[in-house]
């Protein structure tokens, strides 16, 4: 017998309008008839819709009828609670990811609304949903399940020169570098007309136009902890259609950056409006998360759009500046995100919503670029559409100790003789970002051979950092 499946459509044809009632039964479905005739569930769900007081003691959908036979609470939900047990999910390359991060993640596939998960290679601790965790919910999108650097992206440009250019205008280079990127509180002050900084979600959502004054100062800068523009060079073995480079190596530039101040003040706002109408606590809190039907789950959904965008916007700023001090054209753009939430479906047509922290887009047709550290590579790839890791992979190497622990293990004298090492300059940067604070990015690609394929590998040689 085929394992059972059942999509929240179809309970709403049998007269479910709760959308908590229909995620809280496809879980229970999920959990405890996997092999039970698909007719005979569907008619005692009915009936229980139609009944619940009826239905209080059944085995296995007693809770559900107990919820269903609620009577609504005004403006406010009834206090939530987590479910008893977690959803099951799957881990790739466990043997890396520490207790914390699996209870982290244990916690998110308690939710009510949550229907599948996984954990990439490359997952730890985060806020709310651990970082490399991925996490699908039935309408409704959850803040912190994406992030507070809503649609933080990698873009890779490649240039049909030698990658000799790198030691031969070293000086140059470099000097290019300070002068046409920004990081941290620094900003652009030539940067004043852009398509983006029109958009209508500013006169539509009265959040967001609080924002808008340093949204537009920040266009076009950078983030700082972990994120960067590096100059190195792409190594391609084999020709692939999908980016349509010929075998050889290229000089590139490769960057890492989000939706700045932006998209952390959207998280921050939408999570507490999510906290306060659902009236969770404890750690529960921060995995709060939003009806795809309210007022407010419908402007965070536009925020997250326009952060998405923003990101995207603000590498092909710093890239097309590089460009032009450079005096070349790329011959390639290569670009992908993360800490966002997509529209998708299963393979049994349901639809969901995945949430992506810290995870790279997967799935077939999609191309990405997968980072290391400052002095390992990057990897272009291919997803395969892993339908396990719900068209996921992971998002880089992954740290082995918080940015606190790092600073306490090493110094940047130590980190700069190792970059040394490697062949790797920096400019900027501290000793929380240390190569050794992460994970190996190879045994990470390892873990993850069943979800992308290897097109490319991107070398850094000049790292630029706050």
């Amino acid at each position: 017998m085929k394992k059972l499946k059942i999509r929240g459509n179809e309970l709403k044809k049998l007269g479910f309008t709760n959308d908590r009632a229909i995620a809280f039964a496809l879980n229970l479905v999920s959990r405890h008839c996997k092999k039970v005739d698909k007719t005979k569930v569907l008619e005692l769900l009915e009936k229980i819709n139609l009944l619940p007081e009826n239905y209080l003691n059944e085995p296995v959908f007693g809770e559900l009828a107990k919820m269903l036979a609620e009577k609504p609470v005004p403006k406010k939900q009834k206090k939530l609670t987590l479910n008893k047990t977690a959803l099951e999910f799957k881990v790739y390359g466990a043997e890396n990811i520490d207790a914390e991060t699996i209870r982290q993640m244990e916690t998110a596939m308690k939710l009510p609304v949550s229907v599948k998960g996984a954990l990439m290679p490359d997952a730890h601790v985060g806020y709310g949903l651990p970082i490399g965790g991925v996490l699908a919910t039935y309408n409704s999108v959850i803040p912190y399940g994406v992030g507070m650097d809503i649609g933080c992206r990698m873009c890779l440009s490649v240039f049909s020169l030698s990658p000799k250019k790198i030691d031969g205008e070293r000086g140059r280079i470099k000097n290019i570098l300070m002068n046409e990127t920004r990081f941290g509180l620094a900003e652009f002050k030539d940067v004043q007309d852009h398509e983006i900084l029109e958009r209508k979600e500013f006169s539509e959502i009265r959040f967001l136009k609080t924002l808008q004054k340093k949204f537009a100062e920040q266009l076009g800068s950078s983030g700082h902890g972990n994120h960067f523009v590096d100059v190195g060079f792409v190594e391609i073995a084999a020709f692939s259609p999908q980016i349509n480079l010929q075998p050889g190596q290229y000089f590139a530039v490769l960057s890492h950056s989000g939706s700045r101040n932006f998209g952390s003040e959207v998280c921050k706002n939408y999570t507490q409006i999510a906290r306060d109408k659902l009236e969770l606590s404890g750690e529960a809190a921060r995995l709060a998360w939003l009806g795809l039907d309210s007022e407010e789950g419908h402007e965070y959904w536009a925020a997250m759009q326009l952060a998405g965008d923003y990101s995207h916007a603000n590498h092909r700023i710093v890239h097309q500046r590089l460009a032009k001090a450079f005096g070349e054209k790329p011959v390639a753009i290569i670009e992908n995100h993360h800490n966002f939430a997509w529209k998708e479906k299963l393979s049994d047509g349901a639809e969901i919503i995945i949430h992506r922290k810290g995870a790279t887009p997967a799935g077939i047709g999609d191309i990405g670029i997968i980072p290391g550290t400052m002095a390992s590579p990057a990897f272009i790839v291919a997803g395969r559409g892993n339908e396990d890791s719900m068209n996921s992979a992971a998002h880089g190497a992954g740290r082995l100790m918080s940015r606190n622990a790092a600073k306490q293990t090493f110094t940047e004298s130590q980190m700069k003789k190792y970059l040394l090492e490697q062949g790797v300059e920096l400019i900027g940067g501290s000793a929380d970002e240390s190569p050794l604070a992460y994970k190996d990015i190879r045994e990470v690609m390892k873990s993850q051979k069943d979800l992308v394929e290897i097109l490319g590998v991107f070398h850094p040689r000049i790292v630029r950092m706050e």
